[in-house]
C-alpha cells in the first residue's frame, strides 16, 4: 500500500446523497474549479467538503454542519421520505492517497428526528480497516469494529455517535499488531489531510471596515454578535462568520480572546483570517518575514491591478476623522493618536496596506476595486501557508508531509477575466511546488480555459 506520495490528499469526493447531489463523485486535482448553473451544486459540494474537513479535525458533528443554510435538515437530498422511525439523513465520503495509498472514507448521517452519525466505513489495501453502526438507537452511541489482523481478527467497542470514529482511533488503536499499523496509518493520513484545509472568502466590504468605522468604537460584545448595519460584517467574523474560517480547525475571524462564543479555539493574532479583514497586519508580516514571497505577491498584484504596482507594504494609520471622532467616543478623549491606539485595541488594527504606485505616491489598498482586493487577499492566501493562515493543521505532523487545501466558493467573485485567469494561473503554479491544492467555485469557466494543471468540473442542474 505504499505510494510516492508522502503528502496526504483528497483526490476524490463523493456525495452519495447531499443536498443537490445523488450519486455524483468528483475527481479532485491539484487545482480544481467547479462550474455550472445556478442550483447545480457548486457551493453545496463545497459544504461537504468543510463538513469531512470539520469532521476529521476533531469537531463534533453538530458543528460541523452548522454552516450549511437551513441546518442539518437542509443537506438531506430534496423528495427523501422518512422511514417508519421518521428518519432521515445524508450520506459523503472521499478518497485520500498518501503514503498508505488509496484510503477511502464514507459517512451514513442521520439528520432527523436527530443529528448522528449512523455508519462510517473506512477502507484501504483491499481491508476493512474501521465500520461502525447504530446497533441501539436509546444510545449515543455506534458499535465500531477495526482491524487488527492478530489473536483475533477485529477489535470490537462503542464509539460516540457525534465524532468521526477515524479521527478517534489514535486513541484507541495500541498499534502493536500489523493490522493495528495498518489502520493507524489509514487513519492519520485521512485525518492529515482533512484538517489542513482553510476556507477562504474575502469580502471587501469587511476588509475595508477600519474606513467605514467598521468595529472602532464598538465594544467586544457588539463585535461578537455582529454589531448592527453596516458592520455586521466585520462583526460575524467574529462571531458567527468566525465558524466559516479556519475550515478545519482555524475557525478563521476570531480573535485571540480565548474562545468565542461558540467555545471555539480562536486564532492568535497575526494570521490571516477567513474574510481577510485583518490583511494590514498579516501583510506587515509577511514581508518581514519572507521578501522573496513577497515580492511573488507584489508581481502577481502588478498584473491584476489597473495602475502601476511598485510595492505593497503596511504602515502605521493615521487618525481620520471618522476613526477620531469613535476613538473619542470610547475613550471619553480628543481622538488623537492615543486614542485611537486604545480604540483599536490591537497591533493590526493601527496599520494600514497601501500599494506603491511610483510616482503617483501611495494608495490604501481599500480604494482598490472590489475584484482587485479580492485578488491581492486570495494571492497572499496562496503565497503563505498553515503558519501565516488562522488554521490548526496535524502540528505533530512535519510540514514536509502536509498539503494545506485552500476552499474558496466564488473564487471568481468581483473579478473579470482577466484577473481571475491570473489567480488560477498562480494557484497552479504554486500547486506544482506540492504544497497547496485548491477546490474552488466559478461562474466564468472560460477564465481556467488552456491553463496548465487546472481542471474544471462542469455540473448539472
Amino acid at each position: 500500500m505504499r505510494t510516492d506520495s508522502v503528502r496526504p490528499a483528497v483526490t476524490e469526493l463523493r456525495l452519495s446523497a447531499f443536498k443537490c447531489h445523488r450519486r455524483v463523485t468528483l475527481p479532485l486535482g491539484p487545482v480544481t474549479m467547479l462550474s455550472g448553473g445556478s442550483g447545480s451544486g457548486k457551493s453545496s459540494a463545497l459544504q461537504a467538503y468543510e463538513i469531512l474537513a470539520r469532521l476529521g479535525s476533531g469537531e463534533p458533528l453538530a458543528r460541523a454542519v452548522r454552516e450549511v443554510a437551513g441546518g442539518p435538515s437542509a443537506c438531506v437530498p430534496a423528495g427523501a421520505r422518512p422511514d417508519e422511525q421518521g428518519r432521515r439523513g445524508f450520506r459523503l465520503g472521499c478518497t485520500v492517497d498518501g503514503p498508505a495509498g488509496p484510503v477511502d472514507l464514507d459517512l451514513a448521517v442521520q439528520a432527523e428526528p436527530e443529528l448522528r452519525i449512523v455508519g462510517e466505513r473506512l477502507t484501504g489495501g483491499g481491508e476493512t480497516l474501521l465500520s461502525t453502526a447504530l446497533t441501539d438507537p436509546a444510545r449515543r452511541a455506534v458499535q465500531a469494529a477495526w482491524h487488527t489482523a492478530g489473536a483475533t481478527p477485529v477489535t470490537r467497542a462503542p464509539l460516540p455517535d457525534d465524532r468521526l470514529g477515524t479521527s478517534l482511533l489514535p486513541l484507541r488503536v495500541a498499534g502493536k499488531t500489523e493490522g493495528q499499523r495498518l489502520v493507524l496509518a489509514a487513519a492519520e493520513q485521512v485525518v492529515v489531510a482533512l484538517r489542513s484545509a482553510f476556507v477562504c472568502d474575502p469580502r471587501p466590504e469587511v476588509m475595508r471596515w477600519p474606513e467605514r468605522g467598521y468595529g472602532v468604537g464598538e465594544d467586544e460584545g457588539s463585535r461578537r454578535n455582529g454589531g448592527g448595519g453596516a458592520g455586521r460584517g466585520a462583526g460575524e467574523d467574529r462571531g458567527t462568520g468566525a465558524r466559516k474560517g479556519g475550515g478545519a480547525g482555524g475557525h478563521g475571524g476570531g480573535r485571540d480572546r480565548g474562545r468565542d462564543r461558540d467555545g471555539d479555539p480562536e486564532p492568535d493574532e497575526g494570521r490571516l483570517r477567513s474574510s481577510c479583514e485583518n490583511l494590514p497586519g498579516v501583510l506587515e508580516r509577511t514581508s518581514r518575514e519572507c521578501t522573496r514571497r513577497h515580492a511573488v505577491l507584489v508581481a502577481a498584484v502588478r498584473e491584476a491591478c489597473a495602475g502601476p504596482v511598485d510595492g505593497l507594504r503596511a504602515v502605521p494609520r493615521q487618525a481620520g476623522a471618522g476613526e477620531g471622532a469613535a476613538a473619542a467616543s470610547m475613550t471619553g478623549g480628543s481622538g488623537g493618536p492615543a486614542g485611537v491606539r486604545a480604540a483599536q485595541g490591537d497591533r493590526e488594527a493601527g496599520l494600514r496596506a497601501v500599494v506603491d504606485r511610483g510616482e503617483l505616491g501611495e494608495m490604501p489598498v481599500d480604494q482598490l476595486g472590489d475584484g482587485e482586493l479580492r485578488f491581492l487577499a486570495l494571492a497572499l492566501v496562496l503565497l503563505t501557508g498553515p503558519g501565516v493562515l488562522a488554521m490548526d493543521p496535524a502540528g505533530e505532523i512535519p510540514s514536509a508531509r502536509q498539503q494545506m487545501t485552500v476552499m474558496a466558493d466564488g473564487l471568481d467573485r468581483c473579478m473579470d477575466r482577466r484577473q481571475a485567469r491570473e489567480l488560477m494561473s498562480l494557484a497552479a503554479r504554486m500547486a506544482e511546488r506540492g504544497h497547496v491544492r485548491v477546490l474552488g467555485t466559478v461562474r466564468d469557466a472560460a477564465a481556467a480555459e488552456g491553463l496548465p494543471g487546472v481542471q474544471v468540473l462542469h455540473l448539472r442542474a
